[in-house]
């Protein structure tokens, strides 16, 4: 193939209409945070934490927040997260019109990053517990992909706890991109986003795991229900699917209200120049006059 006709092919195959650009990046965004984050709980569970804890949890959400806002930040802004883009929608910082396309990407993309987890650690689930999918228990490995909640967690708790949580990540996320607060150098918000999802992680993990976001955690929850595991993910500790799927919602959306209450409705305006108002108000005058 000659240079002529790879670009022609390249012309061809690029995408121009930015909703579907958006629509790729969520996607793929949303896929790495679950492959880098969901890959190290399979690997704490299915070594029987012989290569991983929950710090190696941690770090595997973080480093996976951080890569995917990095990949598609730039395109889509990098949400890979309904709650987050429920609240940039109350902001009036992404159109409501898009709202719907992002959520679906970003199911998609964590209902595929799940697949690709499974086919990597295929073997090792052949081989746990004998093979069986069991979704509560001792030997439960439906954990690795979405979130249940300790036996002594009501659900009322369990909504409380989602809904703090998701609040706090959507506090630091506007924080960290807010441009007239310190906010950060350009290029680093993926970095400290992460963090944010650290600090959470080392801070909020205790009830059930820190899933705040209905993607990661119903996308691959779906995918258990397919692959093996069953309806019984949906009925497990006492029906508490919907919790981090209404939960974090309701959090994102508390939390850009909180922000833009208390920090981002009071940025001072900036000074206007005199002599342009002054330069402005001639060229009005002077209009009016011809």
């Amino acid at each position: 193939m000659d240079l002529q006709n790879f670009r022609n092919l390249r012309e061809k195959c690029i995408v121009r209409r930015d909703i579907i650009r958006e629509f790729l990046a969520e996607l793929l965004g949303t896929f790495v945070l679950i492959l880098f984050g969901c890959g190290s709980v399979a690997q704490t569970v299915l070594s029987r934490e012989k290569q991983g804890e929950n710090l190696t949890i941690h770090f595997g959400f973080t480093l996976g927040v951080m890569l995917a806002v990095y990949m598609a930040g730039g395109v889509s802004g990098g949400h890979v997260n309904p709650a987050v883009s429920l609240a940039m929608v109350v902001l009036r910082k992404l159109p409501l019109k898009k709202f719907p396309v992002y959520v679906a990407a970003q199911f998609l993309g964590a209902f595929a990053g799940s697949c690709v987890v499974f086919c990597l650690y295929y073997d090792a689930f052949t081989s746990f517990a004998n093979g069986a999918l069991i979704v509560v228990g001792e030997n439960a490995t439906a954990g690795i992909f979405a979130s249940y909640p300790r036996e002594d967690l009501s659900l009322l708790n369990g909504f409380v706890d989602q809904v703090i949580g998701t609040g706090a990540l959507v506090l630091c996320i506007l924080a960290i991109i807010d441009k007239k607060n310190i906010g950060a150098p350009k290029g680093m918000e993926p970095l400290l986003i992460g963090l944010s999802i650290l600090a959470i992680g080392v801070s909020m993990a205790l009830n059930c795991g820190y899933p705040i976001n209905p993607a990661r955690d119903l996308g691959p929850r779906l995918f258990t229900a397919m692959a093996g595991w069953g309806l019984e993910v949906f009925s497990a500790g006492n029906s508490w699917w919907w919790v981090p799927v209404v939960g974090p919602m309701m959090g994102g959306v508390l939390g850009a209200l909180i922000y833009f209450l208390m920090i981002e409705l009071h940025h001072p305006e900036p000074e206007r120049n005199l002599e342009d108002d002054n330069s402005i108000k001639d060229k009005y005058e002077l209009n009016t006059v011809n």
